[in-house]
Parts: C-alpha cells; structure tokens; sequence
C-alpha cells in the first residue's frame, strides 16, 4: 500500500473501522454514539449518516444488526457506501428527508448524531441549521414500541432535546454528559425508551478522551465494566 494511499484511509475505534477521507470526515462523536447505543438491536436506523462513521463503529458493536441509513445529500450517501465497502458491512441506504420520509417502517434502534448548531456553517461540518426538536420527533416516530432511540447532542441543546423526548412519550431517558478541557460538558449523549415510564437518570461524566471507547473500541458499558 502506498503513502498516498494510506492517507487516504484513516480509522476509528482504534484501527478496527476504516474510513475514506472525504469532505465531512466523522469525529469522537461518531464513535461516542455508537459506544452508548444498546448493542442488542436487530433494526437500527441511522438518520443524517453522512459519510456512515456512526453506522460503520456500530456494526463494530452489533455485527449482526441490519442497518439502514438515510441521509437528504446523494454524495454523503455515495460515501457511506465507500465505506461500508471497505468495511464488509451490509448497508441499507435511503435518499429522503426524515421530515417527509414516508414509510411504515420501524426499528428496534434510532441513532442519530443531528444538525444541533444554528448558524453559518463552518467548512466540513454537517451540523448545522435544522429544527432539532423537530428532528427528533421525526426520529421518535420510527422506533418500535419498546425501542430505543439515542443521539449525541450539543451540551447547550440539552434541554431542547430532553423536552422533544419526553413530548414523543420516550421513558428511561439516560443522560450521560462528555466533558473535554472546560469545566462544563461539551456534548451529552441521550437515550430513551418508547412506551415505558422509567425515571430518567444521570449518570456520571466521561472525559471525551477517554481511551477505553476511543482507543480500545469498546462500548461504554463494557469500558465501565472492566475499569469496575
């Protein structure tokens, strides 16, 4: 393999998900996401996948998940497919709105890593200008009874979220809050429940650089499990 070619791929969960470099390349988020998400899902949709990172580090996680993915931009989605190809990995891929996305399908799991900033996008980054607590209701609507939907947001558009979740009649809501080098969190990771009536629970902060997951490519419970 040449020099060049080597940069050309870069890798997640410490060397085990390879990624085409492109023009909206994944960050921690992308792995943070797929780490928190319950890896015992048979359907996952993976909404606004952009070049795939959540949907390939989660198949990491659940290999044998059937995943589909949508996404509003054709090229996003031809990159995703690059890299489930260069990953092995099955995946479904849909060009449609989750706003106007009409189908009868439902699923075990929705993931989603949203557009939570409003403003002028900076060059490279996918997340920006949308209705977050319309984008998460759009989302709710696809998780089966009893299914769980998940995302990682903004720490600022924390409260926007929560209240989305608990609207769209989501229970067992966990919070768990990612802290970097300030002395506030950075991004908060959110889960919920369809249907159920759970008490929502906050659980102890994590540092964003934190090996176990990023370097290690484990789950956050496993991680948690083995430090214990």
């Amino acid at each position: 393999m040449s020099m060049s070619t080597k940069q050309e791929i870069f890798t997640l969960c410490g060397g085990r998900v390879k990624m085409h470099r492109g023009i909206y390349n994944p960050t921690s988020d992308a792995v943070w996401l797929a780490a928190f998400a319950p890896d015992d899902a048979t359907t996952v949709l993976d909404v606004g996948v952009g070049s795939g990172g959540v949907s390939m580090c989660l198949h990491h996680h659940n290999p044998s998940a059937q995943i589909t993915a949508i996404d509003t931009n054709q090229s996003m989605l031809d990159m995703a497919n690059k890299n489930a190809e260069l990953n092995d990995i099955p995946l479904e891929l849909i060009n449609a709105d989750i706003y106007t996305w009409r189908s009868a399908c439902t699923f075990d799991l929705v993931i989603t890593n949203p557009p939570y900033f409003n403003g002028t996008p900076a060059k490279h980054n996918a997340h920006h200008n949308a209705d977050l607590e319309i984008w998460i209701k759009k989302c709710i609507a696809r998780v089966r009874p009893m299914g769980t939907f998940c995302m990682i947001t903004d720490a600022a558009t924390v409260s926007t979220a929560i209240h989305a979740m608990h609207q769209a009649r989501l229970g067992d809501i966990n919070i768990l809050p990612l802290f970097g080098a300030k002395q506030t969190a950075e991004r908060v990771l959110l889960s919920g429940r369809l249907g159920t009536r759970g008490i929502s629970k906050i659980h102890q902060s994590l540092p964003m650089n934190f090996d176990p997951v990023l370097r290690d490519g484990l789950t956050i419970r496993n991680a948690l499990s083995k430090i214990s």
